[in-house]
């Protein structure tokens, strides 16, 4: 059938990287590798690649000679889509598509597409939309100036722009950002409320793909769902941690990705905040990859991370340890330990290493305190024993006249229990 020809022709590209001479080659080969688990996780089929290793025409990013080899190949591959590792200018966006005949994307706007695909809730569309808006706006004067030349084929569907395009985007811009914001603070009022009823809160971080879906899964005994796929989590999911009477929620989040614009990170700082503002990180490593790989990738999650957590605790977890020999995990950490601090080794996969992780959890989480104290033997004692039960742990009651406790718990609920308007009297 035509339409399904013309599907299958979309879903096929072509992926472009240009590379500096002097760059390391496995290092190129690995960024290249993810660009292709972009293209995967967009629901595309690579059916070519071309690399520029010398320094390119300005108009294309590319060499003359490799522009029209680019051409060639989308010609007889029938590719539908070009898409190129480095960020692209609009000029050259233009510039490639007029001579390849297809569209041309670079890896942020196929970064943005996969988040559209997996945006579920109306708060996660409008981050997309907000990110898409905020990485056109510095091209929306060229994009204009290009259409009001001409529209050309396979340059994106652009339409009829006119000249209040840019200042269209920035109202639209204005008016997500508010809604955003609003959403932010029920954010925030439901953090202070989870602190207020003795919840800590925990948040998985990352490299996409490190597995931390999988490892959240196995921590709380959920089935979110994990892929081994780039951006599988958009939407952050929360549910209760067991850890023995602490009572703590965690948070499974977006992964990062090296390079990751400012743009993207603003526009989803409302779920990004499920990480800077919890009182725990498990910062979640693929441990089986090569260690020069494993430094870049936590190299890129500190940057994402340390000016905005303010002193939070950090727990290394080393997933995928089933994949790994002990001599061959020793030899990793020799290598990469002083970029892991606090590590735990896990196999999310297996399930082993999780009650060590729960231990490490435990020695990092916010201070508790110990407090004796009793009750009055009555209706409103009893009632307040039951808040107790709530919000900590009751290590010892006993029932006398008094009703006596030990107790622990976050140190404002302490503070509560201490304030409280009732014949509370401290026993040492």
């Amino acid at each position: 059938m035509p339409s399904e020809k013309k599907s299958e022709t979309e879903n096929r590209v072509i992926l472009v990287k240009r590379t500096n001479p002097r760059a390391d080659p496995e290092r190129s080969e690995y960024l290249f590798q993810e660009l292709r688990e972009l293209a995967k996780a967009a629901g595309y089929v690579p059916v070519g690649e071309l690399t520029q290793t010398r320094f390119p025409d300005s108009r294309y990013q590319l060499g003359k000679g490799k522009i029209e080899e680019l051409a060639e190949l989308v010609r007889q591959k029938r590719a539908g889509k070009v898409i190129f590792y480095n960020r692209l200018s609009t000029i050259q966006l233009f510039n490639i598509s007029e001579i390849c005949g297809c569209q041309v994307i670079d890896k942020f706007q196929l970064i943005l597409e996969i988040f559209a695909k997996r945006a579920t809730t109306r708060r996660s569309k409008l981050q997309v939309e907000l990110a898409r808006l905020r990485y056109e706006i510095p091209r929306s004067r060229a994009i204009v100036s290009l259409v009001k030349k001409e529209e050309r084929a396979g340059f994106m569907g652009l339409g009829d722009y006119e000249d209040a395009y840019e200042q269209d985007l920035k109202k639209r811009i204005t008016r997500i950002e508010e809604e955003l914001e609003s959403a932010g603070k029920d954010d925030e009022s439901l953090r202070a409320f989870r602190h207020r009823k003795g919840f800590s809160l925990v948040a998985l971080a990352g490299y996409t793909n490190a597995g931390k879906s999988t490892l959240f899964n196995a921590i709380v005994n959920e089935s979110v769902e994990a892929q081994n796929m780039l951006f599988t989590t958009l939407v952050p999911t929360t549910r209760a941690l067991d850890l023995g009477g602490r009572k703590a929620l965690l948070t499974d989040t977006v992964g990062f990705i090296e390079e990751l614009p400012h743009w993207l990170v603003d526009a989803f700082k409302s779920t990004l905040d499920e990480i800077f503002l919890s009182d725990l990180i498990l910062l979640v490593v693929d441990v089986s990859e090569k260690p020069e790989i494993i430094l870049q990738k936590l190299s890129t999650s500190h940057d994402t991370l340390w000016d905005r957590i303010k002193g939070v605790p950090v727990i290394t977890v080393l997933n995928k340890t089933d994949l790994l020999e002990e001599h061959e995990l020793e030899a990793v950490m020799e290598e990469i330990g002083y970029m892991a601090p606090n590590p735990v080794f896990v196999s999310a996969k297996k399930k082993t290493g999780i009650e060590e992780l729960k231990a490490e959890i435990i020695k990092h989480l916010p201070a508790w305190a110990f407090y004796s104290f009793s009750l009055p033997n009555s209706e409103k004692g009893m009632s307040t024993l039951s808040w107790l039960y709530d919000e900590g742990i009751v290590h010892r009651v006993e029932y006398g006249e008094r009703i006596s406790v030990d107790y622990e718990a976050r140190t404002d609920i302490i503070n509560r229990i201490k304030s409280l308007e009732l014949n509370v009297d401290k026993q040492g």
